[in-house]
């Protein structure tokens, strides 16, 4: 007897809805300028943008079981390569902007080289270095502005987009719809990656490392390429931070920013790497600067919904909202995954 299974709630209506979510959010996303006029708002929406970047490149490493201490500072040496391309080499952004992220690329795969190696508590304390001594580097720089930075950074050249328009960084919505545009290019890259084999290889190393290079995965390749892609997307959105600010100052870039992305990534929930740092950095960049009225009881509160955060949501702030379902397919997936590398490298049960 065949048993007929319901469409309904199934798979498909369930990528049909998160098509149609997705969609509904770009839109929004699209016309908000037109709603929010403040551009102090509008500062603080691009600061969210760029908070998720930065947030996503931690869960990037995490899956592969690296917690990185100097996101913050391949964020400053995308910002200082862009500056210098900009104001030294007198190079156009959008020639910056592409160089900025090759310079963070192979400055992290050259480092990553030496500190990958060490994964574990060896690697954290490594990359806290770094974080540490990249201030001292760009502080002791004369021709980086020194410890006072560079100010009167120029902002990106004006663009003609075919069909639309001339568009003039001058006021914060061209700045907010180029932040838009790093991060879906981020969004689509990152989901590109971990919906092939180096992100199922990330997980299984995230799982047990030891477990997975038993099985044939090069447990170091796959952590290096984690490091490099995200001091890649870093350089990216310093470059973005140096021209929409207009100067660069080396205390801007130091851990206590790094730790700050690891708060992004952990409140929205570390089980969804691209909704997660999203909704994590929206809230922690709304709350303070709501807050900021009151500046005595503004650290104190934000510390305060930090812990709790933490301490009664351990999956993050999407597990409120009845999303707990997609963890669980995570885990699922993660549980598999032992399976489907033996079947892929043609191991068979006995």
């Amino acid at each position: 007897m065949e048993v007929a299974y319901s469409s309904k709630g199934g798979p498909r209506s369930r990528v049909k809805g998160k098509t149609i979510a997705s969609a509904l959010a770009v839109i929004a996303l699209v016309l908000l300028p037109l709603v929010v006029k403040s551009p102090y708002y509008m500062h603080i929406l691009i600061m969210s943008g760029l908070n998720a970047i930065l947030a996503m490149t931690f869960i990037t490493m995490l899956r592969t079981g690296l917690i990185s201490l100097s996101i913050a500072a391949f964020w400053g040496i995308g910002a200082y390569a862009s500056m210098l391309f900009v104001m030294r080499l007198k190079a156009s952004f959008w020639l910056a902007l592409p160089a900025s992220i090759v310079v963070a690329g192979l400055i992290g795969l050259c480092i990553g080289y030496l500190f990958v190696r060490s994964a574990g508590f060896g690697f954290v304390m490594l990359s806290a270095v770094l974080g540490m001594l990249i201030i001292v580097v760009f502080g002791n720089l004369k021709f980086l502005g020194g410890y006072e930075g560079i100010e009167s950074i120029p902002p990106p050249d004006q663009i003609t987009i075919p069909l639309v328009a001339r568009v003039e960084f001058a006021s914060k919505a061209p700045y907010y719809y180029l932040m838009l545009v790093l991060l879906f290019v981020t969004i689509v890259i990152l989901r590109a990656i971990y919906a092939a084999w180096t992100g199922r290889a990330w997980m299984a190393i995230g799982l047990n490392s030891r477990l997975a290079e038993s099985l044939g995965v090069n447990v170091f390749r796959y952590r290096l390429w984690a490091f490099v892609i995200s001091s890649a997307i870093a350089g990216m959105a310093g470059s973005f931070y140096a021209h929409y600010i207009g100067a660069v100052i080396p205390g801007s870039f130091d851990v206590f920013k790094t730790i700050y992305v690891h708060i992004f990534a952990i409140l929205g929930g570390v089980d969804f790497a691209i909704l997660g740092p999203i909704v994590g950095s929206v809230v922690m960049t709304f709350v303070p600067e709501l807050l900021r009225i009151t500046k005595v009881i503004e650290p104190i509160v934000t510390g305060v919904l930090v812990i709790l955060i933490i301490l009664f949501l351990p999956r993050g702030l999407l597990s409120l909202f009845g999303i707990q379902a997609m963890s669980t397919h995570v885990g699922r997936r993660i549980e598999k995954l032992g399976s489907f590398i033996k079947a892929s490298l043609g191991f068979r049960a006995r």
